[in-house]
């Protein structure tokens, strides 16, 4: 049976955190500029210099919906890029979080893709009856349009991440939907953009009155990027994303709001500080808690 994931409730939303599996990503490309001595020390490499990363979703469950907030990379990968990117679902899929809470990938009713990179959007579709379709049969989806505009003709630098399976078929589906900046649609949840990453990656807010959560995708990936200089290598402007960082962070940490970090493999959701003129965490809930501490 699977460990309980952190859950909270949200004015008239029930938030839970839910594993898909794992991942290996290179360690330099993760941490950019920052030098090996300093972020191996909280992410040791493999023998390929890889390290270890979650790829946790958000389930929101009220007002009459199920709405998840990305599908991790889901099953279509090829032999060759499962090893070269440690695709690891021995323990997490997708399929097994929702069961662990009684459902299936039939009772979500909506999809937010922060944006198309592989392993975000890859569970989005599935291989089915020898062609492609999408892997939550009845929901719809949802993503800006400049981050399909930029995934459909990627730029040389993304090409690898963006692969038209994750996203093709659910345009062929009529079950996409392009929104065009910021949106508030349903209560109490708000998406805005967050450019540094790649173009068009939406954030999400969820607020009630017990606080507020943010679902921060790629503009800080784990625990670490807490510090506004870690950013990765894979982002296509530094400077933007140190930007949104402080704007976020300060954000949250005024509101004393949790963040829900979606590649960290042992912290879940964490609540930011002001450090100075960077950031630190003032509270962590580990990925294995089954209950959110309650506000002080």
């Amino acid at each position: 049976m699977l460990r309980p994931m952190p859950s909270l409730t949200l004015g008239g939303w029930s938030a839970h955190t839910l594993e898909t599996g794992r991942l290996r990503l290179d360690g330099g490309a993760m941490f950019g500029s920052v030098p090996k001595p300093v972020w191996s020390r909280t992410h040791p490499a493999d023998d390929r210099n890889r390290i270890t990363l979650a790829m946790r979703t958000l389930l929101l469950e009220g007002e009459g919906r199920r709405i998840l907030v990305d599908t991790g990379i889901g099953t279509k990968f090829p032999p060759k890029l499962v090893d070269i990117y440690a695709v690891d679902h021995s323990e997490h899929t997708l399929e097994r979080s929702l069961a662990a809470l009684g459902l299936g990938v039939e009772d979500v009713t909506d999809v937010v893709l922060t944006h198309l990179h592989f392993d975000h959007a890859g569970g989005a579709t599935e291989v089915r009856g020898g062609g492609l379709a999408p892997r939550l049969p009845r929901a719809h989806y949802y993503v800006q349009r400049r981050n399909w505009e930029n995934a459909s003709r990627p730029n040389p630098r993304e090409r690898a991440s963006y692969l038209a399976e994750n996203f093709a078929p659910l345009m062929e589906a009529g079950v996409l939907r392009l929104w065009e900046g910021p949106q508030r649609p349903w209560p109490g949840i708000e998406l805005f953009t967050a450019e540094g990453h790649t173009r068009g990656q939406q954030l999400m807010r969820v607020s009630g009155q017990e606080g507020a959560l943010y679902f921060v995708a790629d503009l800080i990936p784990t625990a670490s990027h807490v510090r506004i200089p870690f950013v990765m290598g894979y982002d296509i402007a530094a400077i933007e994303t140190m930007e949104e960082k402080r704007a976020l962070l300060a954000r949250a940490a005024a509101e004393g709001a949790w963040v829900c970090l979606e590649h960290d493999p042992e912290t879940a959701l964490a609540r930011p500080r002001a450090e100075g003129d960077d950031f630190a965490w003032a509270e962590r809930v580990p990925a294995s808690a089954a209950a959110v501490p309650a506000r002080g």
